[in-house]
């Protein structure tokens, strides 16, 4: 079924909408510095970004080089509860800078120790670089919090391609006695690559996040041969993308408690909803939230739907509470 979107984004969609029929028209080709600055532009939508007490650029080696994060506590003195973050950005663009409003909100509302990854994008770093980059700092965050007072339980979270990340960690974690997670919370998660849930199809144009883009952004992470009309993909790929997405991997009441939110617009949300239904039959404690008339990306449209965006926070603290 097609959302039904929320008056607070009619303009913007409206220009959006326009502004890729414009491109369509002048037939303008997707590239990876074209789709990351589209997306940097939504820093403009973001105008809240709370001073916090502490706030630090720090980086830990892995690989022969250096991992960078920014760790975010609004009480460095304080042992509070640490949630890694793991940006969107359809594992090609996105970054701790993008998204330093969010840590800062995320910091200051759930009261905890955020620490955002700056893991490696497709094409350059195509899969599964960026989930080895997230993976090594969720193992070894206590080596990034020197000086900042924390307690030993951890959360990770990610919103589209980083809800992806997570939930292929969530699934790691099962056979890696390493990976510790005691909760993790996903925003309009990426969860199946495979690209068959029905929103995709009913909300796959006019909501921002249109169908053929999502497939491209596949396409490039994978390094997937592309066709002309980017309409399908063969069945070797089709084994490659369905053994990365962690709807069709194994489930475990053993994986940690989760929260979920998904849009009601969002060619993402049917899977989101899937993988909730998943993990409740595989016996793992689910909170579930549907914000009906928003879109993919809406945490990146901060001031225009305030409100929403504000009650993602507090159900966020809230479901951390537990841990402190």
């Amino acid at each position: 079924m097609r959302g039904i979107i929320s008056p607070k984004l009619e303009d913007f969609l409206t220009q959006a909408n326009n502004a890729l029929a414009e491109a369509k028209r002048n037939k303008v080709e997707w590239t990876a510095a074209l789709i990351r600055g589209n997306l940097d532009k939504l820093a403009a939508f973001m105008s809240e970004a709370p001073e916090l007490a502490f706030v630090e650029d720090r980086s830990l080696d892995f690989e022969g080089r250096e991992l960078a994060v920014r760790v975010y506590s609004p009480a460095p003195n304080e042992p509070l509860p640490v949630l890694l973050h793991f940006h969107g950005g359809g594992h090609m663009c996105g970054s701790v800078e993008l998204y330093d409003p969010i840590s800062r909100q995320l910091a200051n509302t759930v009261r905890c120790v955020v620490i955002c990854v700056e893991y490696r994008l497709a094409p350059e770093h195509p899969y599964p670089a960026g989930i080895h980059d997230c993976q090594h700092a969720l193992i070894n965050y206590k080596k990034l919090l020197k000086g900042v007072a924390h307690n030993d339980t951890v959360g990770i979270m990610g919103d589209s391609a980083g809800g992806a990340i997570c939930t292929t960690l969530s699934m790691n974690s099962l056979k890696n006695s390493d990976i510790k997670i005691d909760k993790q919370i996903l925003i309009y998660p990426s969860v199946d690559y495979t690209m068959s849930s029905p929103s995709i199809q009913s909300n796959g144009s006019g909501f921002l996040l249109e169908q053929d883009k999502i497939r491209w952004y596949f396409q490039q992470y994978f390094s997937l041969k592309a066709n002309n009309n980017l309409q399908t993909t063969n069945e070797s790929e089709l084994q490659v993308i369905k053994q990365a997405s962690p709807l069709y991997g194994p489930f475990s009441n053993k994986m940690p408690e989760t929260l979920i939110f998904t849009a009601g617009c969002d060619p993402l949300r049917d899977e989101g909803l899937a993988y909730a239904h998943a993990l409740h039959e595989a016996g793992v404690k689910v909170s579930h939230h549907q914000f009906d008339g928003l879109i993919h990306a809406y945490m990146l449209l901060q001031d225009l739907v305030k409100e929403e965006c504000q009650q993602t926070y507090q159900q966020i603290a809230d479901f951390m509470l537990e841990l402190t």
